[in-house]
């Protein structure tokens, strides 16, 4: 397919509408539809082991989780849902299970037996990821799909026959070798991947399947869900399946929840999303108040109010960052290629100002008042003239106060601005003076500022919605690393533990980051498996991946270099490797301001 063909994945950037689909039923849970917007996780625990995953899945249940999954790595793993369920229903919990299946195809045939929801992952069943390029002839092409039918063919006349639903769930990380010789590593690839299967089910007559399209960068993420939505309304109207959200290998604190905001809540806010789920690096049960605050700001939600009609000025499908030209604002570069600034407010500024040396990487750049900004509503045509009339470029914003939504308020503007005006995005246009819930604020400003960001809109951010200073300066930093827009610190790619995990990925990610938080622009991806790990080692620097019970493998990209290093020298030994590569630098020594 020509991605130069037309592509729609919305009926309006501009008006807020629900994707409308069928139904598909998880047990007694409605997934799409007229249900409302799903919350999921997935425990931790050793899937032979019933007690412990009882205990999980009851205390997932109690939180608010509607949907609960569980590995099953292979047949044996499997056989073991039996028990767990009947102890789960035993306990009055009713909450529908989900059998993850990664490689093992009569894992999934025993699964299906005991559990509501079998997942499958279409770049590693009945298919191979090693990386080897080939050129694949269509009749070879068509052969290899002819054995992954014959595969995958049983699984769904089995979860026909038994009522069950499946989730096709295309990971970025685990694209097959087929796939990434005859699309590359791209989000085409991914769709692909999954329409391959989803059509094998439809020929079998079973539709009760919903899709998923997960990255650990927002940004691919995004992309891959809007041109799998586009590519299912060009099948046709009853390829209306629903769709399951998530950012995977978000990582954990702050950094894990503006991700998951960003790909997940940007999603939501286009109409684009049934069911969802939080990946953190930390107790799944930290996962479900996060995923419900994503998903309250669209339960229910009325459609937006129609605004005139517009052109995008980018191509939703495609990152691509909105042209503007370089402009000196208080004696900071910003537009063009310069990166983009961070802005508070003079009062922000007044408070933070004796410390500002001692602030490192989370410095207030400009002061919003003392910018020049020039703040209109994008829906005046008469000061959006002025502006495109004007002989030099200006730094634009859009005015508080506004009916609008931000996403929408600064779409608009993108849309009519001449292209030579840096645009200031603000994460909210009602700012308040009072404290609220932080991690509410930092929900709301991932989801309106990374949108934007991940369109290619804006030059410049300023937090809002936060009124402490320092939070809100740190706040605005994270999502710019998040969105890849601006790197100021190490990144990392933390998967959340699950039954495959070999090794504590808490306290080692946290240990990782203890050890090579100062190394900037780095980048270290901490997998407990290798399911998706060497594929997401593709955008990593260095890798530190589960190899087996108590070893650990090293990657630098997606290579493995260093095999079986006992757990306890990992770590070192990965300190090692950054110094090989000539990316290490001693941690700083000075006095610094917690922010």
């Amino acid at each position: 397919m020509s991605l130069s063909a037309p592509l729609s994945y919305c009926p309006d950037l501009l008006r807020y509408s629900r994707r409308p689909t069928r139904e598909v039923r998880v047990g007694n849970v409605g997934v799409g539809g007229g249900n409302p917007i799903r919350i999921q996780s997935m425990i931790t625990a050793d899937t032979r082991d019933t007690p412990a995953c009882v205990k999980e899945i009851l205390e997932l249940a109690a939180a608010g989780c509607e949907i609960v999954r569980v590995t099953a790595q292979t047949k044996v793993y499997a056989a073991n849902l039996e028990n767990i369920a009947r102890e789960v229903r035993a306990a009055g919990c009713d909450v529908p299970l989900v059998a993850d299946i990664h490689f093992k195809p009569d894992a999934a045939m025993e699964a299906a037996k005991w559990v509501e929801k079998v997942r499958v992952n279409p770049g590693n069943y009945a298919d191979k990821k090693k990386f080897e390029v080939r050129e694949y002839s269509d009749a070879e092409y068509d052969e290899e799909l002819e054995r992954i039918r014959e595969q995958f063919a049983p699984l769904v006349e089995l979860c026909k026959e038994l009522g069950r639903a499946m989730r096709i769930g295309t990971n970025h990380g685990s694209l097959s070798d087929r796939i990434m010789n005859r699309y590359g590593d791209t989000p085409l690839g991914m769709v692909e991947s999954a329409l391959e299967f989803a059509r094998i089910a439809r020929e079998l007559d079973y539709h009760q399947f919903v899709f998923s399209m997960k990255a650990s960068n927002p940004k691919v993420m995004i992309e891959a869900y809007r041109l799998l939505v586009a590519r299912l309304d060009q099948e046709g109207p009853d390829w209306n399946y629903p769709i399951h959200l998530g950012v995977t290998e978000a990582g954990d604190g702050e950094d894990g929840r503006i991700k998951s905001a960003m790909g997940i809540g940007s999603l939501l806010a286009d109409g684009i999303g049934d069911t969802i789920r939080v990946s953190l690096t930390e107790d799944p049960v930290h996962e479900i108040p996060v995923a419900r605050a994503l998903a309250a700001a669209f339960q229910d939600r009325a459609e937006g109010a129609r605004q005139a009609p517009l052109a995008p000025s980018y191509d939703p499908f495609s990152y691509e960052r909105r042209p503007s030209e370089v402009m000196e604002v208080a004696g900071v570069e910003l537009g063009g290629d310069r990166e983009m600034r961070v802005f508070t407010s003079q009062e922000k500024w007044n408070a933070v100002a004796h410390k500002i040396a001692k602030m490192g990487d989370f410095k207030p750049e400009v002061v919003l008042e003392a910018s020049g900004v020039v703040a209109v509503d994008p829906r005046d045509a008469h000061a959006l003239q002025a502006l495109n009339s004007a002989e030099t470029p200006q730094l634009v914003t859009v005015a508080d106060g506004l009916d609008l939504e931000p996403i929408v308020a600064f779409r608009m503007l993108a849309f009519q601005l001449d292209p030579r005006h840096p645009i200031l995005l603000k994460d909210t246009l009602q700012p308040t003076g009072e404290s609220g819930d932080f991690v509410e604020t930092l929900l709301v400003a991932a989801r309106h500022l990374g949108s934007l960001i991940c369109d290619g809109i804006g030059d410049a951010v300023i937090v809002q919605g936060e009124p402490a200073p320092g939070q809100s300066l740190r706040l605005s930093y994270n999502i710019l690393q998040a969105s890849g827009a601006r790197i100021f610190k190490t990144d990392y790619v933390a998967c959340p533990s699950c039954g495959r995990t070999l090794f504590n990925l808490q306290s080692t990610t946290q240990k990782i980051r203890a050890a090579t938080g100062h190394l900037k622009g780095v980048r270290i991806a901490v997998m407990g498996c290798i399911v998706n790990g060497p594929g997401e080692m593709a955008d990593a620097d260095f890798g530190y991946v589960g190899g087996a019970p108590g070893k650990i493998n090293l990657y630098v990209g997606k290579q493995a270099v260093k095999f079986n290093i006992p757990e306890g020298e990992a770590v070192e030994r990965l300190i090692d490797l950054i110094r090989e590569h000539g990316k290490w630098i001693d941690a700083p020594v000075g006095e610094t301001v917690e922010v």
